[in-house]
């Protein structure tokens, strides 16, 4: 199994739910707006010392999305267990 092809395939579904959401709950752009602004506030110097940071948040933040908390943690796991299968049952 090509795990990086499953991690692409989950990101996919997690955003096809949070689109789903978008249009029953528009505050959660309200909310990915917010983050964004507040990425774009640090500083310079503190956003290239963190993009090369050796530690667990940055691990996660190099993965992440404006988007994330979105989808509460059921949404996640149901999503990835149904990626993880419909992944595995590929040639």
């Amino acid at each position: 199994m090509d795990l990086h092809r499953l991690a692409e395939e989950r990101s996919v579904a997690y955003h096809r739910a949070i689109a789903e959401k978008l249009r029953h709950q528009p505050e959660v752009l309200e909310k990915a707006r917010r983050r964004v602004q507040e990425w774009m506030a640090s500083d310079v110097s503190t956003i290239a010392a963190f993009l090369v940071e050796r530690s667990e948040l940055a691990d996660e933040l190099r993965q992440s999305t404006p988007f994330a908390g979105a989808l509460d943690p059921r949404e996640r796991w149901r999503i990835w267990r149904e990626t993880r299968d419909r992944f595995s049952e590929q040639p």
